[in-house]
């Protein structure tokens, strides 16, 4: 088996079957080369019901930590059989499934190649002016940070070889913020990250329109320059949007 698919879920009932369908129903490979895990940290809807109807592998997770999505990532990746794991929110769609397939194929070929993330923006159909500018900016702020040597991928998209996962120790657990940073920062010591845009996920901008673009990005910033400096995030939980 190629991919395992591994999408960290509390309460997505409402935004997790879009993003199943495709992944379901769209993708340009044979059944047996990749599977879908839903790692739950106990959801209280109908997000258990959704993953067995979709034909899922539904794990249950306990986190020492409020709402951990480390550690439902790093549950997905200990159940998961595939040589790549791709870490996907449940609050996004692929661009373009077919699309998004073929240029992964092509990208894990590539022996110095070990990890890669995607180009993330906000729903086409929600999407405005300080949406553009903002995901815009990270992205190829993104790519910068990975030129200089400081690996980094928003963590709606990370795809990163199972065996360097496992060498890493998986995601940090006791980060409630800035997980994938860190992962990605601590991988680029070892080899080669991608950050293209012929990867695209839309994500759902409800976060930014609770808090804002100025407070989320305040938040990053504190969060990265404390694990960068400390090993530690400010935040002590993340606060679940639905």
């Amino acid at each position: 088996m190629k991919y395992s698919i591994v999408i960290p879920t509390l309460n997505e009932e409402k935004l997790l079957p879009q993003l199943l369908k495709q992944l379901t129903k769209e993708i340009p490979l044979p059944t047996e080369e990749y599977q879908i895990i839903i790692s739950d940290g106990g959801s209280k809807d109908a997000t258990e019901l959704i993953a067995k109807e979709f034909g899922c592998i539904f794990l249950e997770h306990a986190s020492s930590v409020k709402d951990n999505i480390s550690a439902g990532r790093n549950k997905g990746g200990e159940r998961a059989e595939g040589e790549w794991l791709l870490f996907l929110n449940a609050d996004i769609i692929l661009a373009d499934t077919k699309k998004f397939f073929t240029v992964l194929e092509n990208l894990t070929k590539q022996n110095e190649v070990i990890a890669v993330a995607g180009h993330v923006k906000i729903f086409p159909n929600e999407e405005i002016f300080s949406d553009r500018l903002f995901h815009g900016f990270y992205y190829y702020y993104f790519r910068l940070l990975n030129f200089f040597g400081m690996g980094n991928g928003r963590g709606e998209c990370q795809i990163i070889r199972k065996d360097i996962f496992q060498k890493l120790g998986g995601y940090n657990q006791k980060l409630a913020a800035g997980e994938d940073f860190d992962l990605f920062k601590r991988a680029k010591k070892i080899g080669n990250i991608l950050l293209t845009d012929d990867l695209l996920v839309y994500e759902s901008p409800r976060r930014f329109r609770r808090f804002g673009y100025l407070g989320v990005s305040l938040l990053w910033l504190k969060n990265s320059t404390s694990i960068v400096l400390m090993q530690k995030s400010i935040s002590r939980e993340w606060e679940e949007v639905r």
